[in-house]
């Protein structure tokens, strides 16, 4: 299991960071990744760090989104810079281990969720 901090109320504009840490051990070379979903929306993929450390990113939040981990793989990240309505979503980190590279922006091949933890972006 996993679990998020960080998600609140913020202005167009502002900025947020999210966390996220196993319950017990830590991601060791596992694929990471965020989504996110929006009321009466699909789960939508936000951003990933595959094991080999690739990043990858959906196409609305690149240069304003970062995803990353810390070195002794404790937690993970999402630095969320420049905010808009539209992202306005509960946020779930996830985890999976040897996810194939064309499944990464695919939610049902990670194994581990946290419960998600809101964001809202008032204009």
């Amino acid at each position: 299991q996993l679990a998020e901090t960080g998600g609140g109320v913020v202005q167009t504009g502002g900025s947020l960071k999210l966390s996220c840490a196993p319950s017990q051990g830590t991601f060791g070379r596992s694929d990471l990744a965020w989504f996110r979903q929006a009321p009466g929306k699909e789960r939508q993929f936000v951003a990933a760090r595959r094991r080999d450390g690739h990043l990858y990113y959906e196409d609305s939040v690149k240069g304003r989104f970062t995803i990353s981990r810390d070195s002794p793989g404790n937690t993970m990240y999402l630095q969320m810079n420049s905010l808009k309505p539209e992202d306005t979503a509960v946020y779930y980190c996830a985890a999976g281990t040897s996810v194939i590279l064309s499944r990464t922006r695919d939610a049902s091949a990670y194994y581990y969720w946290g419960q998600g933890t809101q964001v809202s972006v008032s204009s």
